[in-house]
């Protein structure tokens, strides 16, 4: 796919990981749905560089957790710029939640937009994509493929999404292709402190951090390849491979 002049929609693209990735669709010529919850600061600051940049953005608010939200999204999206070719989805919580004091509704909440909210985007979506031969791209996460204690029910949810992945892969084609990017340490929480970081640092093979471009430039990559569906590729700095 070409994706100068087409139509992308993605979630969470007012702060970190979402917002690189809408800016990065925009620098390759797309016009992008920037959808955000609680940044509606830099969600706006994220479509007015796609529009510095010679691209059209247009900001749709909405909380994902409720189940209606995702095909008012898709809707709009289609409204607003009379088609939809590529869907990311990016929005997603993590938390630390140490085994054992975990409650049903951190639960509920995580997999409420970490699972359930990517699958019926990619549902209410899926027409569209298919009249017009489109992509979905969602975000996992390494924790998809290790064991983190103190984030147990966030490394299921990011199973889930790689497997909703190969699921949807095989459902949708060979009119949608479905990929994953699953990133490593690109963007360490907030509250760590730099003891912490140095540990992740020394023991990723290519021994630095990523960053969110990163992931965004494995997100266009994906879009382009329509010979490739059904994968998750990892941006981890070769964590996956350590010892």
């Amino acid at each position: 796919m070409d994706p100068h002049g087409r139509v992308a929609l993605v979630t969470g693209a007012g702060r970190r990981v979402g917002r690189a990735i809408a800016i990065a669709l925009g620098a390759r010529g797309m016009r992008v749905a920037v959808h955000f919850n609680g940044s509606a600061d830099g969600a706006r600051e994220t479509a007015a560089l796609i529009k510095n940049g010679g691209s059209e953005a247009h900001v749709l608010p909405g909380d994902l957790r409720d189940p209606s939200v995702p095909a008012s999204l898709v809707r709009a999206t289609i409204d607003r710029f009379g088609a939809l070719d590529v869907l990311v989805n990016s929005a997603a919580v993590m938390e630390r939640t140490p085994f054992g004091d975990v409650t049903a509704e951190q639960w509920d909440a995580m997999f409420a937009l970490n699972l359930r909210a990517p699958f019926l985007l990619s549902q209410a979506a899926a027409p569209e994509l298919a009249r017009r031969e489109g992509s979905i791209v969602n975000i996992a996460d390494l924790a998809a493929f290790e064991s983190w204690p103190a984030y147990v029910p966030h490394g299921i949810t990011k199973a889930g999404v790689v497997q909703m992945t190969r699921s949807l892969a095989q459902v949708l084609a060979p009119r949608v292709r479905v990929n994953a990017v699953a990133p490593g340490a690109v963007l360490l929480p907030d509250d760590w402190d730099q003891a912490s970081r140095d540990r992740i640092i020394e023991t990723t093979p290519l021994r630095r951090l990523g960053s969110p471009d990163d992931v965004a430039r494995a997100v266009v990559y994906l879009i382009e390849a329509d010979y490739v569906t059904g994968d998750t590729l990892l941006v981890d700095g070769g964590r996956h491979v350590r010892r």
